[in-house]
C-alpha cells in the first residue's frame, strides 16, 4: 500500500513537472501590429504601433540576397506579407506561416514557367544541424526555439510582416 502511494506521488510530480515545460506560452501584452524583418541586419522586430516590443537575431535562406522568386532558390521573400497560420507540429519546434507567394509572386513565376515555391515560415531551430553557421533555411526566417515560443504566442493571423532587403 505504501509502495502504491509513493508511486502515485511520483507519477503526479512527474506530470506536474512536464506541464511546466510546455512550449505553448501565454501572452497578455500589447498587440503586435506589425513585424519587420531587416535581412541585411539579420534582425526581426515585433512592433506595437511605433514601439518595438521585441527584437530577435535571425537566420535566413541559404542564398539570402534578393527576393524569393522560385522554388529552391534559397532566398527569403521581400515585401509585404501576412501571418497566415500557426503550426504547433512544425519539424522546427513551432512555426507561423507567411503568406508567400502573393499574387504578384505567383504571376511572375508562372510567366517564367516556374513554380514560386511556398511554405515560408518563421520557425525555431529544432532539428537544425548546428555544424552549419549563418543562413541555412530554404527561405524561411529562423530564430532560437525559446524565442519562437514567445513569437508564436504573440502573433495573430493576418498580422502584416514587412521583409526588407
Amino acid at each position: 500500500m505504501k509502495f502504491i502511494r509513493i508511486l502515485l506521488m511520483l507519477t503526479l510530480a512527474v506530470g506536474i513537472a512536464a506541464c511546466g515545460n510546455s512550449k505553448f506560452r501565454k501572452y497578455n501584452g500589447p498587440e503586435v501590429t506589425q513585424i519587420q524583418v531587416h535581412k541585411a541586419d539579420r534582425k526581426m522586430y515585433l512592433i506595437h504601433k511605433t514601439e518595438v516590443l521585441k527584437e530577435y537575431d535571425i537566420s535566413l535562406g541559404f542564398n539570402p540576397v534578393g527576393h524569393k522568386q522560385f522554388e529552391g532558390d534559397g532566398k527569403t521573400p521581400e515585401g509585404l506579407y501576412f501571418i497566415s497560420h500557426h503550426n504547433p507540429r512544425s519539424r522546427y519546434h513551432l512555426s507561423v506561416g507567411i503568406s508567400y507567394p502573393n499574387e504578384n509572386d505567383l504571376t511572375y513565376a508562372l510567366e517564367q514557367g516556374k513554380d514560386p515555391g511556398g511554405d515560408i515560415m518563421i520557425h525555431g531551430r529544432t532539428n537544425y544541424d548546428s555544424r552549419h553557421k549563418g543562413d541555412w533555411t530554404a527561405g524561411c526566417i529562423a530564430i532560437e526555439d525559446d524565442d519562437m515560443e514567445e513569437v508564436y504566442s504573440m502573433l495573430r493571423k493576418n498580422t502584416p510582416i514587412y521583409i526588407f532587403p
